[in-house]
């Protein structure tokens, strides 16, 4: 034991009273909290996925049910009524907890609570319902409301990098494949290729989202013979409470058929979109960080940002990294909800509980934090047209050789003689640049040869790089105007927000 810190020498951390170095401090820093919101998510996302909002919205479904079995006949009063809608957020956790603790069912414990603050209500809270009424219905009202979350920030990176595209969409850079030098391409043509996909993601995130329905008024195993009871056989009312139940959460549509729950393969569909769109964020973040180190392009730096506690020089692209850590979390979530929805016995088991606590926030909270990101990222890039220019000049002279064999033979050479010479100078401008770390002197060494005389005149114009990427801007322009405005449309009114960082 070192005394002077009261920390075990054993490896296993112990804190031991007062000699405690966080004895003394606040208590969340004694306990495990996830940095996706102590330290990134939005508070709009975080507080999606509270338990202040996950237990009101279950206080609200019991008010729904009970209004709607009030208004289909059962005897339920508007004193009732009223005094559910009183305590919708006079929510006592701590007697939850110690109900919970007691009872070891956490509607049970939330029914009982809720039956405390209304007592005139206790005897119709939750009647005819299971516990899936409130937990099944009240996820797919957070995933709804966690998609409202995510659309607009996603259409907001999508404007931004449009606005770059535009800017760029005729600015000729060196193109690669296989990450090696190609053709030429444009720095807004590269940047409609992450579009292209970000537009891809809007479109699967908007049909998931309003392809959600409600799970609604099914009981216990979803054959609705609790509610059948409950209105002595009639089959219309129970359908009407089903249906009015629905419109007041705001859906427009529930499950027809479930077991206990809502089909777990819904879960699949929410977690594959953001999966996807992760691998998107990945992709393109990716790009950033390696243009980043061709110095070509660079995300936002502040002013006082420190790029490495060693070398003061270096400017690390700290945020595109971030997106590519949390977005590589992102992609592993899709897993989980894949081998729930395998291996649910008939109806319902509990195993698909525990797990969907953690991976269906966690997924929504990581998309939520790479957009805020890749949206700072995407209002502040900054490109190096001189570096892009300086990389083509050494790349373009070998690109350009074509050219040059065809104005030859358009002024009366010999196709096959221009094609030995220009073989023959290439590798000798090759072997400068490989071997003796020189710069590419093709071009000189084609201006000091008489052969080629004729064509001396036309190198400057033969070597333009604009004359190399080919349709470039005019696909660029296009692309914004048919595909990407046009998507953006419904956003119109959040496009202004824009994100500041605090780490």
């Amino acid at each position: 034991m070192d005394a002077s810190s009261g920390l075990s020498a054993d490896p296993v951390f112990r804190i031991t009273g007062s000699a405690s170095p966080f004895a003394a401090g606040p208590e969340e820093v004694l306990r495990y909290r996830s940095p996706l919101v102590s330290r990134y998510a939005s508070k709009e996302m975080a507080f999606n996925f509270s338990d202040s909002k996950k237990f009101q919205t279950w206080r609200r479904l019991w008010l729904w049910l009970a209004q709607a079995q009030r208004s289909l006949g059962l005897p339920i009063t508007e004193e009732q009524i009223q005094e559910m809608e009183a305590n919708l957020e006079n929510i006592d956790f701590k007697m939850a907890a110690e109900e919970e603790k007691r009872l070891r069912h956490d509607v049970m414990a939330h029914v009982h609570t809720f039956a405390h603050c209304c007592p005139k209500a206790a005897p119709i809270i939750h009647l005819g319902a299971t516990s899936c009424y409130v937990g099944d219905n009240t996820d797919l009202i957070v995933l709804r409301d966690g998609f409202d979350l995510l659309l607009p920030k996603l259409a907001r990176v999508i404007s931004r990098l449009a606005d770059f595209a535009e800017r760029n969409a005729d600015l000729p850079t060196l193109g690669f494949t296989h990450y090696q030098p190609a053709q030429l391409t444009t720095v807004g043509k590269r940047c409609c290729l992450w579009l292209q996909d970000l537009c891809m993601d809007l479109h699967n995130l908007e049909r998931v989202r309003h392809e959600l329905r409600f799970r609604g008024v099914k009981g216990t195993t979803g054959t609705q013979a609790s509610f059948l009871q409950l209105f002595e056989g009639n089959h219309e009312k129970v359908e009407e409470l089903d249906r009015l139940v629905t419109c007041m959460a705001n859906f427009k549509k529930t499950y027809m058929v479930t077991g206990q729950t809502y089909s777990r393969k819904v879960d699949v569909e929410v977690l594959s979109v953001l999966a996807s769109l992760g691998a998107t964020v990945h992709k393109i973040c990716t790009d950033i960080r390696l243009l980043a180190n061709l110095k070509e392009v660079e995300e936002p730096f502040e002013k006082d940002q420190i790029g490495s506690s060693a070398m003061p020089y270096k400017r690390n692209p700290m945020r595109s990294e971030r997106c590519c850590s949390l977005a590589r979390h992102l992609m592993t979530l899709i897993m989980n909800p894949l081998q729930t929805a395998s291996v649910q016995w008939f109806e319902r088991t509990l195993d698909d509980s525990a797990n969907r606590r953690v991976c269906l926030a966690e997924a929504f909270l990581t998309a939520d934090i790479v957009l805020s990101t890749l949206q700072n990222i995407s209002e502040g890039l900054v490109v190096y047209p001189k570096v892009i220019e300086r990389r083509i000049r050494q790349e373009l002279p070998f690109m350009a050789t074509e050219n040059v064999i065809m104005a030859m033979v358009k002024t009366g050479g010999n196709r096959q003689d221009c094609h030995e010479r220009i073989r023959v100078l290439s590798q000798q401008a090759a072997a400068v640049v490989k071997q003796e770390g020189g710069d590419n002197d093709l071009i000189l060494r084609i201006r000091s040869d008489p052969y080629f005389a004729p064509i001396h005149s036309q190198l400057e114009q033969l070597l333009d790089p604009k004359s190399f990427i080919g349709r470039a801007p005019q696909q660029v322009l296009k692309f914004l105007k048919e595909e990407v405005i046009p998507l953006l449309t419904p956003y119109q009114s959040k496009m202004d927000v824009k994100i500041e960082l605090d780490l």
